[in-house]
């Protein structure tokens, strides 16, 4: 527990005041107690009483005065709270090693249906935005909690050339900063492709603060940057905002042909690229494998987790369990209403034990 006001906290300082002048007025009625020759005449007319209810009252108002001294204080607690208006924002590679067949039918293929596994699982509060990237990043769904419209472009995404990791997330820092005023917006992320850019953290060592935002970026990617911004390069930006970053590197180490469907490829062939339904990409040598400590490294200079997948079942198991990380945060909440009605209670309380087991009639 943390204080606001920590001073206040000097007002507990008449408790103990309190128990000395009535451990004091105890004795001291003792002294001045007048003698009965008949004792059992004096208990007589005594309301009987246990030694406890005598000195209930007074315990009850000590402990009245400890919770309000503490609320005057504006006490803190940190504890798990839900995520109210969270924005999650799915930055899905597509580039083209993304048609790989190492992952049958294909990597794109197994990334679309797990994604929309992973959109309709999610609480119907939680928006939800979609940034495609291959050789630039594109936001293709702003934040929304109306589903069809991201499902949907999900299941129509196309490849390209090229893989802007960095790109997508700060284009997904852009559609965070949308919905969320307490994060600015980052602007042309080509602009910043020469522009300098503050020194990331450390490797493994965490962000400056735990105070998070609640909205995150889930980066899925097969590759490694070729394209624009650096990643690690965008790791200030988004320390800076306070927005985690989940990565999950996809797809085996183990060279496949490249296949995509003429509905993955949205039609576009390129040159020396895909020859009909079954080829490779001109001088892409095959299918990428995902630049995992960069991947790692983004993870953890940003606050989030990195996670691999290998095939369709890995890559469901990450989705599962992505949320139960999210779905909660640890906050700071102001508890001195809660203390300030307890006093409140146990105010009362002592003044009706003392009515109910007054010595006087």
């Amino acid at each position: 527990m943390s204080f606001a006001w920590p001073l206040a906290l000097v007002a507990l300082l008449v408790v103990p005041l309190i128990v000395g002048v009535y451990w004091w007025l105890l004795r001291r009625r003792r002294r001045q107690a007048v003698r009965y020759s008949s004792v059992a005449l004096l208990r007589s007319v005594l309301p009987r009483r246990k030694r406890w209810q005598r000195h209930l009252p007074i315990a009850l108002l000590l402990a009245s005065l400890v919770a309000l001294g503490l609320a005057a204080g504006r006490p803190h607690v940190e504890r798990d709270v839900p995520y109210a208006r969270t924005s999650i924002i799915l930055a899905l590679d597509v580039s083209g090693s993304m048609c790989s067949t190492d992952v049958e039918p294909n990597r794109l293929a197994v990334a679309q249906e797990a994604s929309r596994e992973f959109v309709e699982d999610q609480p119907d509060d939680v928006r939800m935005g979609l940034v495609v990237f291959s050789g630039f990043a594109e936001l293709a769904v702003p934040p929304t909690t109306e589903r069809e419209e991201l499902i949907a472009t999900i299941d129509s995404v196309t490849t390209g050339r090229g893989t802007a990791i960095g790109g997508a997330m700060l284009k997904g820092l852009d559609a965070i900063a949308e919905v969320n005023p307490a994060v600015q917006p980052v602007g042309d992320v080509y602009a910043l492709e020469d522009a300098p850019v503050a020194d990331p953290p450390p490797a493994g060592q965490a962000p400056p603060s735990n105070d998070y935002v609640p909205d995150i970026i889930v980066l899925l990617t097969d590759g490694r940057n070729t394209r624009g911004i650096e990643p690690l390069d965008a790791v200030p930006h988004a320390v800076e905002r306070r927005v985690r970053v989940y990565t999950i590197g996809f797809g085996t180490t183990q060279p496949a042909d490249l296949s995509c469907t003429r509905e993955q490829l949205g039609g576009q062939v390129f040159g020396g690229g895909f020859g009909g339904g079954r080829a490779g990409f001109g001088g892409f040598g095959g299918a990428r494998i995902a630049d995992t400590p960069t991947l790692v490294a983004v993870a953890e200079r940003t606050g989030g987790t990195y996670h691999a997948a290998e095939d369709a079942d890995q890559l469901r198991e990450v989705f599962a369990e992505l949320p139960r990380e999210v779905a909660t945060q640890r906050q700071q909440t102001e508890v001195t209403w809660v203390l300030a009605a307890l006093g409140a209670l146990l105010a009362a309380a002592a003044v009706a034990a003392s009515i109910r087991w007054s010595p006087y009639p």
